[in-house]
């Protein structure tokens, strides 16, 4: 499986990784449509891209530890 960071597509790290589009849906970053990648959607957004990176990793430590 991929490692995701902020060059991955949004639209992939929704299909990869689907509990991540609870962050993009909260954030209103758009994962459907756009080759757009994190870093990007998250200047377009004012969002640090960073923190927004972190989140989602967050998300997907707690799926690999059953939570």
């Amino acid at each position: 499986m991929m490692q995701p960071d902020l060059d991955t597509c949004v639209a992939d790290w929704a299909i990869d990784f689907p509990r991540t589009v609870k962050v993009f849906d909260e954030l209103q970053i758009d994962y459907c449509c756009g080759g757009k990648s994190l870093g990007y959607a998250c200047r377009q957004k004012g969002l640090d891209p960073q923190v927004v990176l972190k989140r989602l990793q967050e998300v997907l430590d707690d799926d690999d530890c059953g939570g």
